[in-house]
């Protein structure tokens, strides 16, 4: 081979290990994978050119990007097939110990349309293989994030689904099911969703996610509280009806911690920034505690409790409330107590203390039943524990200070303005005020007194007085006609044919008159 024949030959080399590297990294795939998809064409290529090459394989070499082609040969001691197989004396030519059983591999030539081969069908098969590879790798990712929070872009609004986009041209399906009622998305929206389900299909993996499920409120507290993601505060169930309103139980490991506080923020700061990722949804926060009673009596608040009956053997929780706070109990359709019972994992009975009065007196009264889960459906959690082990663990701890059993976060409401104050009423009542309040002398006792008059009092006398400065645009009398104290100056006289401006009149009464109004003109 000659020197440009040799310069040809690796320069096609180096071009194409900077093409497999380049076609790894656009499709963010290992090298090595890339070497065997193309490996894989070759190789498939070339047997179909040969139909009697069936154990022919191509190798690349991915150091210097040098392709070789191999024949299998399969050492047995009969030959039926001599393009596949060889008796155990010729194979112990090329390898002394070999045995019936044994395969050897023998470069061969790469055959001469090896060239017009590979472009014809080496392309589809790479492309096949990547494709393969590459939603392998999208399964890979997202099976180990089932259950996680992850952002998507929505990219487009059908009527039983919505399709996010994830990047890199991998795509989540929102099912209905799923979707919050009173959410309305929008193309080109980011929201953040939980992965519930990643399944293999032809076109490459199907991955489900939510915006309804519990568990999605659970890692955005998570996100948003500290506390919650070192363990130092534990989520022990959550009960959520989607764009509605959810409950939540939490427990401190440190009694001195108060559950509820980490949880809200400073000035609902925490817990405002989850409210306003699900769109204003209602949330409760309820402590949760190991005795049943106070759980069932903290998870039915903002609702006030007087009795709580617990049955363990039916699971059953009787509960009577104040007759007032009937309604907050049961909620709008029941809400709130289904989402105690959902919540507790106890069946809960409510009844009125006027109804519980008359149930006594022997009148037949059924209270309002709400089952903790409908047939068939899991718990959230492991809320079916005994309270024993927990109680034991909280013992162990210091004492806590008084902490809130619930707090119901909402949506902030528009607050009406404030009527507007007046100040001209406010300086009427208040001067009003202050004159009624000085006392007014009589006559005898002014003279008596001396009244208005102070003994050794003295008065200022200013230094300089300022002339107080008027407006330019408008003139006073006074700065117009002469003084008293000035000799007076004939008036002018009209100009024949013109009309002029009418002299200013005045009384030259003198010593008879003490103040004179003059009236100003605007100019």
């Amino acid at each position: 081979m000659g020197a440009g024949a040799h310069f040809f030959v690796e320069t096609m080399k180096n071009e194409l290990l900077l093409a497999l590297n380049q076609l790894a990294a656009e499709k963010n795939l290992p090298p090595e994978t890339v070497y065997e998809a193309v490996e894989a064409a070759l190789t498939s290529a070339f047997r179909r050119e040969e139909d009697d090459a069936p154990n022919m394989y191509v190798k690349i070499d991915a150091r210097n990007g040098e392709i070789r082609a191999y024949r299998q040969m399969f050492v047995v001691e009969q030959v039926e097939n001599p393009r596949v197989e060889m008796t155990v004396e010729e194979a112990r030519k090329w390898k002394p110990d070999a045995r019936p059983g044994d395969v050897l591999d023998f470069e061969e030539e790469l055959p001469k349309n090896a060239g017009r081969i590979a472009a014809q069908t080496a392309k589809q098969v790479v492309l096949q293989r990547l494709r393969e590879a590459e939603r392998d790798a999208i399964y890979e990712e997202y099976i180990g994030k089932v259950g996680e929070l992850i952002v998507g872009t929505v990219q487009k609004v059908e009527p039983r689904q919505v399709i996010l986009d994830l990047g890199r041209g991998t795509e989540a399906v929102l099912p209905a099911s799923e979707q919050v009622r009173n959410e309305h998305l929008r193309a080109g929206q980011r929201v953040r969703v939980l992965v519930v389900e990643v399944n293999r299909a032809s076109k490459g993996p199907q991955i489900v996610v939510s915006r309804a499920h519990r568990n999605l409120l659970r890692r955005l507290f998570e996100m948003e509280v500290p506390e919650i993601k070192n363990g130092t505060v534990e989520i022990k169930s959550i009960a959520r009806e989607g764009g509605h309103r959810s409950k939540i139980a939490v427990w401190a490991r440190n009694p001195a911690i108060d559950p509820i506080g980490a949880c809200v923020g400073v000035r609902g700061t925490r817990i405002q920034n989850i409210v306003n990722e699900l769109n204003g949804e209602r949330i409760d926060v309820i402590k949760w505690d190991p005795d049943p009673a106070k759980f069932v009596s903290n998870a039915l608040s903002p609702a006030q409790v007087s009795e709580v009956e617990i049955d363990p053997a039916e699971r059953l929780a009787s509960v009577v409330v104040p007759d007032k706070m009937m309604s907050l109990a049961i909620g709008k359709d029941g809400q709130n107590a289904r989402l105690a019972a959902k919540l507790t994992g106890w069946r809960i009975t409510i009844l009125s203390e006027s109804a519980k009065a008359r149930q006594e007196a022997g009148e037949a009264e059924a209270p309002m039943a709400f089952e903790p889960y409908a047939p068939g459906e899991a718990p959230d959690i492991d809320i079916l524990q005994q309270a024993e082990q927990v109680a034991a663990a909280a013992e162990e701890a210091a004492p806590a200070g008084a902490q809130a059993a619930a707090v119901t976060v909402e949506p902030p409401r528009p607050q009406p303005e404030p009527e507007p104050v007046y100040e001209e009423e406010e300086e009427e009542i208040s001067f009003a005020s202050i004159v009624e309040s000085i006392p007014v002398p009589r006559g005898e006792e002014r003279e008596s007194e001396d009244y208005g008059e102070e003994e050794d009092e003295e008065y200022e006398i200013p230094a300089a007085i300022v002339e107080e400065t008027r407006p330019s645009s408008i003139r006073f009398a006074e700065d117009v006609l002469p003084r008293r104290d000035e000799e007076d100056e004939p008036l002018p006289k009209k100009s024949a044919g013109k009309k002029g401006k009418r002299a200013p009149r005045f009384y030259d009464e003198g010593d008879d008159m003490d103040d004179i109004d003059y009236a100003g003109r605007i100019h």
